[in-house]
């Protein structure tokens, strides 16, 4: 029955006073009343919710809305192993929960284990406690546990959110380790780039008017690059960054927009083949994981494409469900993605036809981990041309723009 709210008038030392009281029915508002012994009972009446307790719940909606990002995974699957292997030796949840707190440092992650801990002590399921902090833990979490309550192995299905979420960190890990040096090489380069336009250029403006000789075109262009950094070179990089901010504002708050934005990004070189292939990889591997677990396919597959964060990947993908609630089968669901080459596409169907879909969901998985890998173990070697073309432009702009003048400078020179 849903709770109603009851405004309840009573005396005490000979004041009339009022309170709030929230309920099924009058009489267990009445019944609260008295036990809680706060006077003597007068009057009650319903009545719509306190704006006391309103800015309340908006004042912890928002607290929960400031802290809800991703918590690191590092700590998280750290403390998820921990969990795992105390509930394997047979320990309550509740010993569990309170050991983790002990080890934990992580601040959030501490928090919220210490919430769950006292929600699971007040009578309220793992995965319902969990299901407060979905923004921050990730629907996966809540599937996987909730899973594990039900079949009674929360220890197993605990030991595999560890090993999913040890899988998506490891990919992260990679593609960081294989665009760093490249950034620091693009770092270099826009940091020489800037000390020779602002610092040396100047330098030789002076000699060239001195001689009032012809400038050549490259020249004119170091020129105009000089100016236009000294000058507005404030504006520009402050307008970088309220681009840069705009343009995440637009994101999160604008679908069509991150709907555009995310379509495009599967088209930049590079950049769109470890997007698709990190984002289609890491859904296959826990669609593979969930459905193989025993949890129902529509929810494997809602679970595993939430966690896809393009949007339009995430739109595709969810052409599988609709195809599979119109009672077609798997294989057709992927297909109408137009996501998936067609070797996938049979395999899928010869999983389905033979009944070892598990078994070919997690060869496609391992192809789509292979494939990822060596991308970006390659990364490096596919954006060292792009590296060496820019750097090979800087250094020609920066001979033909210092040395043909000097050139001209030294005929005139020479014939006076």
């Amino acid at each position: 029955m849903q709770s109603k709210w009851f405004e309840i008038e009573y005396i005490r030392g000979g004041s009339r006073l009022t309170c709030y009281m929230e309920a099924s029915h009058r009489i267990e508002a009445i019944n609260e009343f008295k036990s809680k012994k706060l006077g003597v009972f007068v009057n009650i009446n319903e009545s719509s919710e306190p704006l006391k307790n309103k800015l309340e719940k908006a004042k912890l909606f928002f607290k929960d809305k400031f802290k809800a990002k991703k918590i690191p995974l590092e700590p998280y699957i750290a403390t998820l192993r921990h969990i795992s292997t105390m509930l394997n030796a047979g320990l309550p949840i509740t010993v569990c929960l309170e050991d983790v707190l002990k080890t934990t440092s992580h601040k959030r992650l501490y928090e919220i284990y210490e919430n769950v801990l006292n929600e699971v002590e007040s009578g309220v399921s793992l995965s319902e406690a969990f299901k407060r902090y979905e923004s921050e833990v990730g629907t996966i979490s809540v599937a996987l546990v909730d899973l594990g309550e039900q079949t009674g192995t929360l220890d197993e299905s605990i030991a595999k959110l560890a090993d999913i979420l040890q899988e998506i960190h490891d990919n992260r890990m990679k593609l960081k380790k294989a665009t760093r040096y490249p950034i620091i090489v693009i770092f270099a380069m826009v940091i020489a780039f800037s000390f020779v336009i602002t610092l040396v250029v100047p330098q030789f403006q002076a000699m060239f008017k001195e001689y009032n000789t012809e400038l050549p075109f490259p020249t004119l262009l170091l020129l105009w690059i000089e100016n236009a950094i000294t000058t507005y070179g404030l504006y520009v990089v402050l307008g970088a960054i309220v681009m840069g901010i705009a343009l995440s504002i637009f994101y999160k708050k604008s679908e069509n927009f991150r709907l555009y934005f995310d379509k495009y990004m599967l088209k930049v070189y590079i950049v769109g083949q470890v997007i698709y292939l990190s984002m289609i990889g890491r859904f296959v591997f826990v669609f593979d994981r969930l459905s193989t677990s025993g949890v129902p396919i529509i929810d494997s597959l809602k679970t595993s494409i939430g966690i896809v964060e393009n949007l339009f990947l995430k739109e595709k993908l969810n052409k599988v469900i609709t195809s599979i609630e119109e009672g077609k089968s798997l294989k057709d669901g992927f297909e109408s993605t137009e996501l998936f080459e067609s070797m996938i596409i049979q395999m899928i169907s010869a999983g389905e036809n033979s009944g070892s879909l598990s078994t070919m969901l997690d060869k496609i998985s391992d192809i789509y981990r292979k494939k990822y890998s060596y991308l970006v173990d390659n990364v490096a070697t596919m954006i060292e041309p792009l590296l060496i073309a820019a750097i090979a432009g800087f250094i020609l702009l920066l001979a033909l723009g210092i040395f043909l003048p000097m050139w001209s400078i030294a005929e005139a020179v020479g014939g006076v």
